[in-house]
């Protein structure tokens, strides 16, 4: 069984997921446009969705983290995500302020990367691109 995460965005899944594999050291091993499905598919995708993302997939050292942009069927307006973040597990104390910084840029931050008593650096934010994240470096022991 492998968990992965799968998550939605408003029109900008290309650009996330780029950014993303600059930022993680991942690898793009997929990436679909509405404009790639089958015919039927494609034909009742609005000529303005054709070049948004239908499937994306990012590559962490053997782990995934997918996404798509909102179905153009989908009547409900976009709504970002709430209620999670997607936890990052860093060794290093150095890495975790890149990652942080990379990830903050734009971003808003609720908690500064900073040590607590569980963790060498921990930090809360939401990036760019709406996405919440925690980063963590836990202390040995």
């Amino acid at each position: 069984m492998r968990l992965s995460t799968y998550l939605i965005f408003n029109g900008n899944c290309k650009t996330a997921f780029q950014f993303y594999a600059r930022c993680l050291g991942g690898n793009i091993v997929a990436m679909h446009s509405y404009a790639e499905a089958p015919e039927e598919c494609a034909q009742e995708t609005p000529p303005e969705h054709r070049d948004k993302i239908m499937h994306a997939r990012l590559e962490i050292d053997g782990q995934w983290l997918m996404g798509s942009d909102i179905t153009p069927q989908c009547p409900a307006p976009y709504e970002a995500i709430k209620g999670a973040h997607i936890t990052l597990n860093i060794d290093t104390p150095e890495e975790a302020e890149r990652i942080y910084q990379a990830l903050a840029d734009n971003g808003t931050v609720q908690m500064p990367l900073e040590e607590t008593f569980w963790a060498k650096r921990f930090a809360m934010l939401t990036d760019q691109y709406g996405v919440p994240w925690m980063i963590n470096c836990e202390k040995e022991g």
